[in-house]
């Protein structure tokens, strides 16, 4: 059983890091494509960064480029995200979800349309 567990979320102000962890299990880690994803209140979840285990390929949103950073410890099965330079904007629940086909990563980023998501985990930025 494909398993994803988020952690890591909080409250930070503003300018701040924060680093979310997706510890993944019952699957062949280095053949998934594990991505983070996130829903704002009252908006539609987007894609925020995923990476092909496969080929270490990475995808991220523009909103996030050069803010945050993806990446994957297959010794640990886990993917991780660190967030610099948090903005209020950047408040929402963030998901990790995983699937097999990691050949078209930034599809599955784009779209969402990955097989297995785990429960998410809350940031808040506060001004």
């Amino acid at each position: 059983e494909v398993q994803l567990q988020a952690s890591g979320g909080g409250l930070v102000q503003a300018g701040g890091p924060l680093r979310l962890s997706c510890a993944a299990s019952g699957f062949n880690f280095d053949d998934y494509a594990i991505g983070w994803f996130r829903q704002a209140p009252g908006k539609e979840r987007e894609g925020v960064s995923c990476i092909s285990n496969s080929d270490d390929s990475t995808y991220s949103a523009d909103s996030v480029k050069g803010r945050f950073t993806i990446s994957s410890d297959s010794a640990k099965n886990t993917v991780y995200l660190q967030m610099n330079s948090l903005k209020p904007e950047d408040t929402a629940v963030y998901y990790c979800a995983a699937d097999p086909r990691a050949h078209v990563v930034m599809r599955l980023c784009r779209t969402g349309g990955m097989d297995h998501w785990g429960k998410g985990t809350l940031v808040t930025v506060s001004s």
